[in-house]
């Protein structure tokens, strides 16, 4: 695992505010030379350790919970992380073996839910939750690296974690195809995008600022937690009565700790993913903070592996 050093820290919080800010801007934020930041960040970004991709999003999307027979979880994670449409999948302790996000067309749900994934690998049982609204997203994430004037200086309106399952909209090939090269690369220049499209470069340029504009493609920095010194990734269920749940949300959505949070349906109100430097912190992010004080009850599930993030199938240690 690689443990960024303080000016990796800072180029990864500014890529998770701007997948797509340009190094020279990145550099005058940052106070650094554009040489060394570009190619500390170009570094980054080929060796694997931060990636910038998209999602093209979809109105409904659903958390699998899933248990497995014995030793049949790495073939069911792997299994789940080549299908296309799902967003993150985790191996996990507790009740489940893994957890995924599915995202899918409404039209869809009932054949995934009832006809695709019971014929996973090693699947015994499973629970689903639908989502009924983020109030946090992967890509909304913002470790505490960056102090204020400079997260505001770099952040940018075109990527926005707006939290909204947002409607599928129709678009034409070459914005499909726009989309398909920057969930491929969520850097692509305007130029090469031009090119590959077969649009001007102004073209590419105003066609992705409108795809990103209106979410038809969400670009995220995608980055193991733990690069940060965050060695503990769990994922909370939380009970909450209905008064409480937006409550419970927004709170959990305030908090650097919190990488993804949801109103589920089920037996659960809430799920988030949160990440900290050890079990102690853990511990008393669970029972002191404020958020806890209006939850009925939470379920934790200690991540143990992270076999897909943000879309993207992670690189396995050799």
């Amino acid at each position: 695992m690689v443990l960024f050093d303080a000016l990796e820290r800072q180029i990864v919080a500014a890529l998770q505010l701007d997948p797509r800010c340009p190094w020279r801007k990145m550099a005058a934020v940052l106070g650094e030379a554009e040489r060394t930041v570009a190619r500390r960040g170009s570094q980054l970004l080929e060796s694997g350790a931060v990636a910038v991709v998209g999602i093209r999003p979809k109105p409904s999307v659903v958390l699998v919970e899933m248990r497995c027979t014995p030793g049949t979880v790495r073939a069911a994670v792997h299994a789940l992380s080549l299908r296309p449409d799902t967003t993150f999948v985790y191996t996990t302790t507790g009740t489940g073996d893994c957890v995924a996000e599915v995202l899918t067309e409404p039209s869809r749900m009932g054949e995934v839910l009832s006809d695709e994934l019971p014929s996973t690998i090693g699947l015994r049982d499973s629970t689903s939750y639908p989502v009924l609204r983020y109030f946090r997203t992967i890509r909304g994430w913002r470790p505490e690296v960056l102090s204020g004037d400079k997260v505001e200086a770099l952040r940018s309106a075109l990527t926005q974690d707006s939290g909204a399952l947002v409607p599928r909209q129709e678009l034409s090939r070459q914005d499909n195809e726009l989309v398909d090269a920057l969930c491929a690369d969520g850097r692509m220049s305007f130029e090469a995008l031009g090119r590959r499209v077969g649009v001007s470069e102004a073209t590419a340029r105003r066609r992705s600022e409108w795809l990103l504009t209106n979410s038809q493609v969400q670009l995220r920095a995608i980055v193991e937690p733990a690069s940060f010194g965050l060695g503990v990734e769990a994922l909370l269920w939380i009970r909450a009565s209905p008064q409480h749940v937006e409550h419970v949300g927004r709170s959990l959505a305030e908090l650097p700790t919190v990488r993804y949070a949801a109103a589920i349906a089920g037996n659960y109100q809430i799920m988030a993913d949160v990440t900290v430097e050890d079990m102690a912190a853990l511990y008393r992010f669970i029972t002191t903070s404020e958020w806890a004080q209006n939850a009925a009850g939470v379920d934790v599930s200690i991540l143990l592996d992270a076999r897909k993030r943000g879309g993207r199938v992670m690189r396995q240690p050799s």
